[in-house]
């Protein structure tokens, strides 16, 4: 009987070949995208996917071309938040534009009312229904399911028309391993921000992350501590949410805070109505998610950006400034 070791190549099950293509067309897919951010904690309940989601708001108004791939599959949030729950997938009717190197004609992003292209699996399957992979086997799906997961991910890369953007932000599913099994996946071209709340116990968590990420080669630009206090309009101030830790220094997060973000209950309204706070930049939390916006410009502009080619090698270029971004046209290629 022949050993493992014994059969040539993949034993003609072309897996090999398959994976090969795949990676060919999520470098070909994302060829268009100047940085990639995941934005993470490894800390459950700090509001990542509601401050990724406003992030990119505060991005999309500089100008600046802005998509959201909500990785969370099994607890997604971004369709409802962004208002494309009903988004219909349509495929372009040519593969022209970035993309057609693979031959496929890929599928068009819902946008939301501003312009931000959202893929979530919430588009796709109700709330009411949890996301299920068929498979023969029966139970020890632990062994099998974060493989199957991934490889939704990367089907998903390389079949979305994602186009020029100058970010594409992937909102994570919590969890410190889970943080470092998408860093693994999606390369060292993407780049970390991590979110906490003020709370020890988050602070902790999210240390581990920052911890589990140095030990790799993806850079972590800093972190933002969400709902740093709650904003009360009747009295048009900032009031403490966690009262006992508001004046604790960041325990063990030896990286750059980006901003403090506070709590706002009308925004939270508005995120489980789908539909945009108008008000928002007008307001102090609008005010804290321009800041945002700005020091992660600026601490991407110190980044090193990496442009894929379709051979699968990583091509080092000169980074952009956050001037250069802001002043792109929209839907124009960023110069090299």
């Amino acid at each position: 009987m022949k050993g493992y070791h014994d059969i040539a190549g993949d034993g003609g099950s072309r897996i090999l070949e398959q994976v090969a293509e795949q990676r060919t067309r999520i470098t070909d897919g994302l060829a268009g995208v100047r940085h990639l951010v995941a934005v993470g904690s490894g800390k459950g309940g700090v509001g990542k996917s509601t401050l990724t989601l406003h992030l990119a708001g505060a991005l999309r108004a500089r100008g600046l071309r802005i998509a959201i791939l909500d990785a969370d599959f099994n607890g997604p949030s971004q369709a409802r938040m962004a208002g494309v729950q009903q988004a219909v997938f349509v495929p372009p009717p040519s593969p022209a534009g970035f993309g057609a190197a693979s031959g496929r004609p890929r599928v068009a992003l819902p946008r939301t009312a501003s312009g931000i292209g959202v893929f979530s699996t919430g588009s796709l399957i109700p709330e009411s229904e949890a996301l299920e992979f068929e498979s023969v086997a029966q139970g020890e799906s632990h062994t099998w399911r974060a493989t199957r997961e991934f490889a939704l991910l990367g089907e998903i890369l390389g079949s979305f028309e994602w186009g020029a953007l100058d970010l594409l932000l992937f909102d994570l599913p919590p969890g410190a391993e889970r943080t470092v099994q998408y860093a693994d996946f999606l390369g060292p071209r993407t780049s970390f921000l991590l979110v906490t709340i003020p709370s020890e116990v988050a602070r902790g968590v999210v240390a581990r992350s920052v911890a589990a990420l140095s030990k790799g080669p993806n850079r972590v630009l800093g972190y933002v501590e969400n709902m740093s206090g709650y904003y009360c309009r009747d009295c048009n101030a900032i009031k403490p949410l966690f009262e006992a830790s508001a004046q604790a220094e960041p325990s063990g997060l030896e990286i750059p805070c980006l901003g403090t973000v506070p709590f706002d209950p009308e925004l939270a309204r508005h995120c489980d109505r789908g539909i945009p706070l108008a008000e928002l930049p007008e307001t102090p939390v609008g005010r804290a998610l321009e800041n945002v916006a700005q020091q992660l410009l600026d601490s991407l502009e110190l980044t090193t950006s990496a442009f894929a080619h379709p051979s699968g090698e990583l091509r080092r270029d000169r980074p952009a400034s956050a001037d250069h971004l802001r002043e792109l046209p929209l839907g124009k290629e960023p110069s090299r």
